[in-house]
């Protein structure tokens, strides 16, 4: 199996247990570059798929909460490169699929062939690059797909259903559906005709579709169970880790949310 196909199949092995699957986000080295590797794998013994965001220094689809993050992180000199060397440091391996979530600029300094090589190496799944537009994207995705390596494709409620259905046929992973138009960790809810939007990219996709932005908890849950396969949880989860909360154990009773 390769590694886009290990995303889709845990998000898939959730759904046949009963539950939405849990994408689950924080922002590597924060709250601390010490505790980077302690809370990866308390969030990936709870999670399905985890999210991991790559600081860099304009986020300009993240809200408050993740540019804070985001900002400390570059403060401890946390970069792309200390990441895929800890996550190649980690023994025994994670099981649970990891996907890198980085602005585009940080994979072009890197090297597009290099990062690919160096985050097979590290047991990266994939990557979500939201700041990379659809029809620019050939040459990230030949080289991630050399390896194996999912590059998630994401939606909005905007985008027109001629190119959802372009962007679905080169699905990896999973597509990422955004809830709203805005950025992320905002507090007014998602839209009431959400699902409606959501369940018309379904119909088209090939692979598992996640939902992600302002989705805070057990509500949203609620609201979209049945319309996605999966979710994924970023700013509330930052802000727990930040509070010194147990994210395992916050992302645990999630999976008791009830049905509508």
């Amino acid at each position: 199996m390769s590694a886009h196909e290990r995303i889709s199949a845990a998000i898939r092995a959730a759904n046949a247990r009963g539950d939405p699957a849990l994408v689950a986000y924080l922002t590597a080295g924060f709250p601390s570059r010490e505790r980077f590797r302690s809370d990866l794998r308390r969030i990936a013994g709870a999670a399905d798929v985890v999210e991991i965001g790559v600081p860099f220094t304009d986020p300009m689809a993240d809200g408050v909460t993740i540019q804070r993050s985001s900002r400390a992180a570059l403060e401890q000199g946390v970069s792309l490169r200390w990441i895929l060397t800890e996550l190649d440091a980690i023994r025994p391996r994670l099981s649970t699929p990891l996907l890198l979530m980085s602005y585009l600029n940080p994979l072009l300094a890197f090297g597009l062939d290099s990062l690919a090589s160096a985050a097979e190496r590290a047991g990266v799944t994939g990557f979500i690059v939201p700041d990379l537009p659809f029809d620019e994207g050939d040459a990230v995705h030949a080289a991630l797909t050399a390896r194996g390596l999912a590059l998630v494709q994401m939606v909005t409620p905007v985008t027109s259903e001629e190119r959802l259905v372009r962007i679905c046929a080169r699905g990896q992973g999973f597509l990422y559906a955004v809830t709203v138009t805005g950025t992320t960790g905002g507090n007014t809810g998602m839209p009431t005709d959400v699902t409606g939007y959501l369940d018309t990219v379904r119909r088209h996709a090939t692979v598992p579709v996640c939902a992600g932005f302002g989705i805070r908890g057990r509500e949203q849950l609620t609201q979209l169970r049945g319309h996605v396969d999966g979710v994924v949880i970023g700013s509330a989860l930052v802000e727990l880790l930040e509070q010194g909360g147990d994210p395992a154990e916050w992302l645990q009773s999630l999976r008791s949310a009830p049905r509508p």
